[in-house]
């Protein structure tokens, strides 16, 4: 009973044997006959992927104590996000489901989730004994629950964990945020001479003075891990602790962050293991690690290592320890970035990543208002259209392929398509296949538009995440089915868009119009047909059937559809905005309807109005400053 007596000293309630012993139960083997638990500090920073740090190779970076970390420890050569943007990649973080998986996908949404079935991971390690921390990023993008609530301290005081051990502490460092590489680019200490250009930004002045710039505030960023790392070395605790690196996901130059490419997914994963704790180590120490990892494999890990309950809804794989389970692949989503609508899927090996549009028409490079700060965009975005970009680097202000495939072994920019090469069908349909199974397993709940989604769990009175698990709510097999339809591109599949025109369910009706877009340019549609889809009850429905119109020379017909909708503030209005905007023919003909729509959509319908010119931007609060 030396290891109960010690546990139980170091827990903050009291714990009476008859709690104890299930609990001792759910130890890892390997902690039966050892004194104590392993401190976790998990040091996390934002923004970055691994081309940003020394350690994973490039000669211009600044890292120092990232690099030191990694000899110490073991470097991780394949970690991968899940969401490439922050708010939905901690969602997945903090639950250990993915974000796709219970509606909190898109951006700055906080859909509720029925917090009564899915517990946050450090409720779990209180349960376990552990004192929990988190200094002090949150961004959990889910409703129903306050952030802070599941950790007992959001602030570091190193006495306070010493006294609390076992703990697990989270410290975030906010200097590699996308935000520090705003504002003026010609003052850094780095030089714009000494950094690698990715294979797609075209070779210009402002764009690598951004680099140089960014390198700065990661270099200052290397600054907190250091300093953490110093603190925890001077608190005594280090030989108990294991210490953990990451990036919240990739970027962060534009076409990195958000995107479901290497650049916004690929990051830098570092773990050091004490000696106390060499059962642990997955070789030794300095070593660089090849295992496939996911984000959403970390939540299941800590909690395995920590002897805390992994509960059968946990999504991720165990990859440090002995219970290490085998991963084949990792899958990355994308949806709604801030006002910018889009739904992409990827899957990807050590060596392929294939990438699944379901929004092809909707441009890599739109507009994003908060992307568009950075000098480089606006830099990239006037060189392109001044006609200087090539195929390669003006690519991103394109519409997109129906499927991308690259091999990241020999193009980690992802540069080059392969999904017209005969020569890659078979490990096409591999992936391809293993996604559709990995949506079925997981319960995709991002095959519908997000507002129809919204729309439907209201009316049900349930979350989405409870709304996709009812197939009687979310046929999610029907969709898959006919999204694979609709992105085929195959004329030949008119006659059946056609007759799911009619069907009964929404989703159906929905893919069959986009099946209709898809093929409008190679095939010719019956215009009749598609305006009695004028008059579906489902708004998603009516403004792709109004774009094909649109397309086919009845302007007037889907401008009246467009401006009925904004007028009455429809649940699909964001949409519209953004078809508008694609287009490109200008949007005179819509401006009363938009200054008439108050529909809200997480306040990014108002961000639509204030880039198209058709609302005042709202007015900066004045900081009242003591004299």
């Amino acid at each position: 009973m030396a290891l109960a007596t010690t546990w139980v000293t170091r827990t903050r309630k009291r714990i009476d044997m008859k709690h104890l012993i299930p609990l001792l139960l759910l130890l890892p083997a390997s902690f039966a006959s050892a004194a104590d638990r392993p401190n976790i500090l998990w040091l996390t920073c934002e923004d970055n992927n691994v081309n940003w740090v020394g350690c994973y190779g490039n000669p211009y970076a600044d890292t120092p104590n990232i690099d030191a970390l990694a000899a110490e420890g073991f470097q991780y050569m394949h970690c991968y996000a899940n969401a490439p943007v922050c708010a939905p990649s901690r969602s997945t973080w903090i639950t250990g489901v993915h974000a796709v998986s219970m509606g909190t996908h898109p951006m700055r949404s906080r859909y509720p989730i029925p917090h009564d079935t899915i517990k946050y991971y450090p409720d779990l390690m209180k349960d376990a004994g552990y004192y929990v921390g988190n200094a002090r990023k949150t961004d959990y993008n889910i409703g129903g629950r306050e952030d802070g609530s599941a950790w007992d301290t959001s602030k570091v005081d190193w006495s306070e964990l010493k006294k609390q051990q076992p703990f697990f502490m989270v410290i975030n460092s906010t200097k590699s945020h996308e935000s520090k590489a705003f504002g003026d680019v010609t003052k850094s200490i780095h030089s714009p001479s000494d950094v690698r250009l990715a294979a797609y930004h075209p070779d210009i002045p402002d764009i690598r003075r951004n680099y140089a710039h960014y390198h700065d505030q990661v270099k200052k960023m290397d600054a907190d891990i250091g300093k953490a790392l110093a603190d925890l070395e001077a608190s005594g605790m280090a030989e108990n602790t294991i210490v953990v690196h990451n990036s919240d996901h990739g970027g962060v130059i534009a076409r990195s962050k958000r995107f479901l490419f290497n650049s916004g997914t690929h990051c830098p994963l570092i773990i050091r293991i004490p000696e106390k704790f060499a059962h642990l180590r997955p070789a030794e120490p300095g070593s660089k690690i090849d295992t496939l990892v996911s984000f959403i494999d970390m939540t299941k890990t800590w909690l395995n290592l920590c002897g805390a309950e992994t509960p059968d809804y946990l999504q991720g794989k165990v990859f440090l320890g002995p219970d290490v389970e085998s991963r084949d692949y990792h899958v990355s989503f994308r949806t709604r970035m801030d006002e910018r609508c889009d739904n992409v899927r990827a899957i990807r090996d050590r060596k392929f990543l294939y990438i699944r549009n379901y929004m092809p028409y909707a441009p890599w490079g739109q507009h994003l208002n908060y992307l568009w700060t950075m000098k480089a965009t606006q830099a990239w975005e006037q060189h392109h259209k001044e006609g200087k970009t090539n195929a390669i680097t003006g690519r991103f202000f394109g519409t997109k392929p129906m499927e991308e495939l690259y091999d990241t072994s020999v193009d980690p920019d992802n540069v080059h398509n392969l999904i017209d090469d005969p020569t890659y069908a078979t490990g096409i349909a591999r992936l391809s296949k293993a996604m559709d199974q990995w949506q079925v397993k997981h319960h995709d709940s991002a095959l519908l538009p997000e507002s129809e989604i919204v729309k439907r769990s209201e009316e049900a009175g349930t979350t989405i995440y409870e709304l996709v698990r009812d197939s009687s709510l979310y046929d999610l097999k029907a969709y898959q089915q006919a999204a694979s339809l609709a992105l085929q591109q195959d004329a030949a599949n008119v006659p059946a868009f056609y007759k799911d025109l009619n069907a009964t369910d929404a989703g159906v009706r929905y893919w069959a119009i986009v099946g209709c877009f898809n093929v409008q340019e190679t095939s010719s549609l019956n215009l009749d047909i598609i305006k009695k889809s004028l008059d579906d009850e489902c708004h998603h429905v009516r403004i792709m059937a109004a774009w094909i119109l649109y397309r086919g020379g009845d302007k007037e017909s889907a401008q009246a559809c467009w401006n009925e909708l904004l007028s009455e503030s429809s649940y699909a209005s964001l949409k519209i905005f953004n078809i508008i905007d694609w287009i490109g023919d200008g949007h005179e003909p819509y401006i009363a309807a938009m200054k008439a729509c108050s529909f809200s959509h997480s306040g990014y319908v108002a961000r639509m109005q204030e880039y198209m010119g058709v609302a005042k931007p709202p007015e900066k609060k004045k900081r009242n400053r003591k004299k």
